[in-house]
């Protein structure tokens, strides 16, 4: 049997025909545009191009906003355009195939206790960083959703008071300090800094709109100054937000996943020490182990797709 798992994010649409393996066989992506309508336009086209080629018994959407604990309708999303809207049954009845929708990090950590990096792990935590900041706690192998559906919303910790606009409408979110988005802001806010200093990223940034958190990673990697600086920052305020994390939920494992986790060799490290060293107790309890996820960029297309596999 096979699904199709969309991973609906604030900038792209990517879908992915999933075997029950948890095998990608074929993929298939478009923009995330910012009207409803319009957004699900873009879920059908690129799922009935993949249903076309392939013969598919469910699909599953993997959402970044908030998920009714019935998976039908998605009742908030930041990024996104819907409001609550039933989802799953209008793309249902566009298409003709069942449809569950799944908080897009729920549904990573489902795909990497089944088939990675959170496989054993009896209080598990995902941290996804993207576009923003997702969560999702198993426990002995089970989502806990809270009463409502919407936990845990980690990206919307306040960690900086009358800190940066978030598009949630509070200021000083997690995801605006420790995300892809948040990583080209603090590069940017540097660069202002350092106006005049002629570096890679700065010539780069001539044009604002085109830099991206893979460009400044890049630039990074290549030992740019302001890059590593920039990406020294994400660190301290991943591992601070760790700590906070920990100290609610006490995870024995926090695994990091999402676009920006391709980068973790420049950040993990300092993470952890940043982590460590401000988790309540620090120097006389367990602490987390901190590791990557497996799947990468993929775990919410495995994830959603291995789910509405298994509510066929």
């Amino acid at each position: 049997m096979t699904a199709i798992g969309v991973d609906v994010g604030g900038t792209s649409v990517r879908a992915g025909v999933v075997d029950s393996h948890g095998a990608i066989l074929d993929t298939a992506r478009g923009s995330t545009p910012s009207g409803e309508a319009e957004l699900e336009d873009v879920i059908c086209s690129v799922v009935g191009s993949l249903a076309a080629r392939h013969e598919v018994n469910a699909v599953g959407l993997a959402v970044a906003g908030f998920v009714a604990n019935d998976r039908r309708t998605v009742m908030f999303a930041p990024h996104l355009a819907w409001r609550a809207a039933p989802v799953a049954d209008r793309i249902a009845e566009r298409l003709g195939l069942p449809v569950l929708l799944e908080h897009d990090a729920n549904a990573a950590a489902v795909a990497e206790y089944h088939f990675g990096a959170l496989r054993g792990a009896r209080v598990g935590l995902l941290v996804a960083i993207g576009t923003g900041i997702g969560g999702a706690l198993l426990l002995d192998g089970r989502l806990f959703r809270g009463a409502h559906g919407v936990a845990p919303e980690l990206g919307h910790l306040r960690l900086v008071p009358d800190g940066r606009p978030c598009s949630c409408g509070k200021h000083g979110c997690w995801e605006r300090y420790c995300s892809g988005t948040a990583l080209v802001t603090t590069a940017v806010d540097m660069l202002a800094q350092y106006r005049g200093r002629s570096t890679a990223l700065a010539r780069e940034a001539r044009d604002a709109q085109a830099l991206t958190g893979r460009k400044v990673a890049a630039a990074a990697r290549d030992g740019d100054p302001i890059a590593r600086r920039a990406m020294a920052e994400l660190a301290r305020w991943l591992g601070e937000g760790l700590a906070l994390v920990a100290d609610v939920y006490d995870p024995e494992l926090i695994v990091i996943a999402g676009g920006v986790s391709e980068s973790s060799p420049l950040f993990l490290d300092a993470a952890r020490d940043h982590y460590q060293s401000m988790v309540t107790g620090a120097g006389h309890r367990p602490l987390a182990r901190i590791r990557t996820a497996h799947l990468g960029d993929d775990a919410g297309i495995v994830g959603a797709a291995t789910m509405a596999l298994d509510s066929a």
